[in-house]
């Protein structure tokens, strides 16, 4: 990843939200979208843009196998975690398929399924 020095100083701090980032490629580059690195608090000048557009640093042939299968079967790339090795920020990212309608109405209803076993649960405590 490209980053400014704030932004690293953020990052080993644990600073950083990957929730609804998402990597787009761009003439050939792979770009990082909408993560959120918190501005860091010591840093001159305000720091960085906290949602600014990141570059990720990959191999070319990389780069081509993911634009192969984003486009043939309509995958998008998404941050998984960012860590550090030898110093370097790496961010893990993974190829992944959209939920479709049906999926997301049976997360919905597991997801107030849930909220309710909770609300007796709690109920039944008091």
């Amino acid at each position: 990843m490209v980053l400014t020095g704030s932004e690293v100083k953020s990052l080993r701090a644990s600073q950083v939200v990957i929730k609804d980032a998402y990597a787009e490629i761009r003439d050939g580059e792979v770009w990082l979208e909408s993560m959120h690195i918190a501005p860091y608090v010591f840093a001159r000048d305000g720091g960085h843009d906290p949602e600014r557009r990141r570059k990720l640093l990959m191999h070319r042939r990389e780069i081509d196998r993911l634009i192969g299968r984003i486009n043939e079967e309509g995958l998008t790339l998404v941050p998984l975690k960012v860590y550090f090795r030898n110093a370097r920020a790496k961010i893990e990212i993974a190829l992944v398929r959209g939920r479709r309608n049906y999926d997301k109405r049976q997360a919905i209803r597991a997801r107030e399924q849930n909220r309710e076993m909770d609300r007796a649960v709690r109920e039944a405590r008091r």
